[in-house]
């Protein structure tokens, strides 16, 4: 890989670990309308659009979760600051997991909601401390990106045709994608063996 690819990548490296997410301070402190909860996802998580005809959260969406009975029910067509962050959290959990499963993992949040003596932290609580998690490991990215890189390139380097920008490419997506599986398998299995209730 010469120099200008690795600038390119440098370029999408910092686009991923961007900090995009909404914060607490995003919400506000008043039920929101469906349409402006649709507008709140669009205005602060367009950079993650794959697609500019992408859409971050649809009505058809949130109508979608609610019918799982993954939040709470909606009261006076309004949706509480606890509601809007349970829809981040699925925003983040739905590209790699069934809404079966997400359904699983907010049973004892929703429960707990519900509950005067409560056992788990707050919603609020929860989100801010799943933010910070997530931001730490955005920061750790960029290393553990280029060690691949630098993993890939060395196996390459004594095989006939090795060094070849496609080759690492090619090898890059198969490694990224083996250990985003992985870490969907293993969230499977908390799932199957913690949070899913015996019939």
């Amino acid at each position: 890989m010469d120099n200008t690819d690795d600038k390119n990548l440098d370029t999408l490296v910092s686009e991923i670990t961007e900090f995009n997410e909404i914060t607490l301070a995003d919400i506000p402190n008043i039920d929101l309308y469906m349409d402006q909860v649709t507008t709140l996802f669009e205005n602060k998580l367009y950079p993650l659009k794959r697609n500019e005809d992408d859409k971050i959260m649809t009505k058809t969406m949130i109508n979608n979760y609610a019918k799982a009975k993954i939040f709470p029910p909606v009261k006076s067509k309004k949706y509480t600051k606890e509601q809007i962050i349970l829809l981040s959290l699925i925003y983040n959990l739905k590209q790699s997991l069934s809404l079966a499963d997400i359904g699983k993992i907010f049973k004892p949040v929703a429960k707990d909601m519900t509950e005067e003596n409560k056992e788990l932290i707050s919603v609020e609580n929860l989100y801010d401390t799943f933010l910070e998690l997530k931001k730490e490991d955005e920061n750790n990215f960029n290393e553990h990106f280029y060690k691949l890189l630098d993993r890939t390139k060395s196996k390459l380097k004594n095989l006939k045709n090795g060094e070849n920008i496609n080759n690492e490419l090619i090898l890059m997506v198969l490694n990224l994608i083996a250990e985003a599986n992985m870490n969907i398998r293993m969230s499977q299995k908390i799932i199957d063996n913690f949070l899913n209730e015996k019939k």
